[in-house]
């Protein structure tokens, strides 16, 4: 791959820019990290303008629950199911126990519309190459075991659905599941380029798990192993952002979060977050004798300089007493 070029400038965020050689630099340093994983990322000129595009890593850093989407694509919806009753999709046993959404288990979800022979995500059995853009996590039908009624899709309409509906640590739409907080730290990912801001980025995330929530309520957030957090502003371009902190995520991560939720933690304050109590107060104590000396010594000076001031002033007033 050709990383070599000519000299021009690449947009970063608002009034920020990096020069094409640099941003291509890091570049080449993040796929040589990632080398024979579809992690690694492509660029091309477009126009006279360099666009990267690949996946990107999110991670889910919610307090909140979210609400999923009840139905997609215009389909038809069957009435809730009883209470005394799962979803057809889930892999339960047919005797199991009935447990409230809060202490829901770990449960496996598989299409509803598969062929026989498919197998099911997290089995033992023969390993297939793993789909593109879900690492992680579970793909399937957002109201799994629902047919529509009086038509069946074509098998490329179903390998489209597989390929757009996913769901989130296993769970998919349903009245048991339809609200829920992923996993703090659990990654996802989506396919983005280097031309797509912080909104653009929200949007398409929460479009591909059929969220309901507004894309507003969200901020992409750096956070880093150091405890410094820095928010991607509408501007930004997440895909360069992650470029140009490298690719090693036990550095730093892309994380999903929700704006009132967090506050930005700058790297002067990360540095001291992990210090214990006493090591911190001993950097207080220090820093208010440091302050003490320094006002001390502004006093002095003070001082002095008041001295010399009124000793002039005398001088003067007697000038001309003594002609």
């Amino acid at each position: 791959m050709d990383y070599g070029g000519c000299e021009y400038l690449v947009p970063c965020g608002k009034d920020k820019y990096i020069s094409k050689n640099e941003l291509l630099l890091h570049l080449k340093t993040y796929n040589i990290y990632y080398e024979g994983q579809n992690l690694q990322l492509r660029h091309r000129e477009e126009e006279g303008e360099l666009i990267v595009e690949g996946l990107l890593n999110i991670s889910w850093g919610l307090r909140r629950p979210i609400r999923l989407q009840m139905q997609d694509d215009n389909q038809r919806i069957r009435p809730p199911p009883s209470s005394s009753s799962w979803h057809s999709g889930c892999n339960l046993g047919a005797h199991g126990p009935v447990l409230k959404p809060s202490t829901l288990p770990d449960i496996q979800v598989t299409d509803a519309e598969a062929t026989p022979n498919a197998e099911t995500p997290g089995s033992g059995a023969a390993t297939k190459s793993q789909p593109e853009e879900t690492p992680q996590l579970m793909r399937t039908r957002s109201d799994v075991g629902v047919r529509r009624r009086g038509s069946t899709r074509t098998p490329s309409e179903q390998r489209r659905i597989r390929r757009h509906r996913f769901s989130i640590n296993g769970h998919f739409y349903n009245h048991k599941t339809s609200v829920f907080t992923p996993a703090y730290g659990s990654v996802t990912n989506v396919r983005i380029n280097s031309t797509m801001t912080t909104p653009q980025v929200l949007k398409l995330l929460l479009n591909k798990f059929k969220i309901e929530n507004s894309a507003e309520e969200f901020a992409l957030y750096i956070v880093h192993t150091s405890g410094e957090k820095q928010k991607l502003r509408a501007s930004d371009y997440p895909l360069i952002a992650r470029i140009l902190q490298g690719p090693c995520e036990q550095v730093s991560k892309v994380f999903l979060m929700e704006k009132d939720q967090v506050e930005e933690v700058t790297y002067d304050v990360a540095q001291y977050i992990k210090f214990e109590m006493p090591v911190l107060r001993s950097f207080i104590q220090k820093l208010e004798e440091e302050e003490d000396r320094e006002v001390k010594k502004l006093m002095r000076k003070y001082s002095i300089l008041r001295l010399m001031i009124e000793q002039r002033l005398e001088e003067i007033s007697e000038g001309p007493t003594a002609m």
